[in-house]
């Protein structure tokens, strides 16, 4: 048996899956890292974009880029108006209590999910790619349009780098990040910030879900898997760190297709469990992670 053809094809599935998977996890990374609070909630805001791309490509004829085009626009927007009443409703008027905060967040997953199944239904739906062409590989071809999912999660992941280092908003949420008392005794809006920060977070997963649902299917139970794996991957790289967020991503996301390909998936799942199990008894802030004081 030739192995090269195997070790490409379960690579090349590896990064489509870092990729998404770091998205995702940007955004809870993002969340706890500015607000501390810890979203349980996540992975349904993800199925909720996942949902809403579905929609959205429903509502318009023709070519399916158009479509894929306006879920790409309008399923992170309405996602991030749903976090901001969650956050106006609910987590501000816990004062974003941690332990609060989880329970509320659990609360507002059943209420996503549920909604999901009473207007969405029960069934997995299939969203068309925007486009079908394939590239030519030495042993096979490839569907270009995961290798678009790569290429446009790097570029998001890089737009918010730059938007946390290279603009005024960014140095508030880092100012906040760092004291939110002395953030607001600066005359930095904390809780607007917060607010901002939640609906961010949960763009991000949205994005991530639109850009994944070409190639699997929406479906309203589809938020545990990407709610899980973030969790791992914030745990691995760090509570907070956005670069170790990445690299764990870029590490569960790889290891994963490949020993899917070469294994099984089940097997991927225990062993990203086991990796968690290590970090947090040998190195408990992470890979990039650092020690509060």
């Amino acid at each position: 048996m030739d192995f090269g053809p195997y070790l490409l094809l379960a690579s090349m599935e590896g990064a489509v899956q870092a990729a998404v998977l770091a998205l995702t996890a940007l955004g809870l990374s993002l969340v706890f890292g500015v607000m501390r609070v810890v979203n349980i909630a996540h992975g349904e805001f993800f199925m909720l974009g996942a949902v809403l791309a579905w929609w959205f490509t429903t509502l318009v004829g023709g070519h399916p880029a158009f479509g894929f085009a306006l879920a790409l626009i309008g399923a992170p927007l309405v996602v991030g108006l749903v976090a901001v009443a969650a956050d106006l409703l609910v987590l501000k008027r816990l004062a974003y209590d941690p332990e609060r905060t989880i329970v509320a967040t659990i609360g507002l997953l059943y209420i996503i999910q549920q909604l999901a199944l009473e207007f969405y239904g029960p069934d997995a739906r299939p969203v068309a790619a925007p486009f079908t062409w394939h590239i030519s590989l030495p042993w096979f071809g490839y569907s270009g349009y995961k290798l678009f999912v790569i290429a446009a999660a790097v570029v998001l992941m890089l737009g918010v780098w730059a938007l946390m280092a290279r603009t005024r908003i960014g140095l508030m949420m880092r100012a906040t990040q760092f004291d939110s008392e002395m953030a607001q005794a600066f005359g930095i809006p904390v809780g607007r910030v917060y607010t901002m920060v939640f609906a961010l977070g949960a763009m991000l997963a949205a994005l991530a879900a639109v850009l994944i649902v070409p190639i699997q299917q929406a479906h309203y139970l589809m938020g545990g898997d990407p709610l899980l794996l973030s969790f791992i991957v914030v745990i691995i790289g760090g509570l907070g760190s956005l670069r170790g967020t990445v690299v764990a991503a870029v590490l569960i996301g790889m290891s994963d297709g490949i020993i899917s390909v070469f294994f099984s998936p089940t097997l991927a799942k225990i062993l990203a469990t086991l990796l968690v199990a290590l970090v947090l008894v040998y190195r408990p802030t992470g890979l990039f992670g650092t020690r509060a004081t």
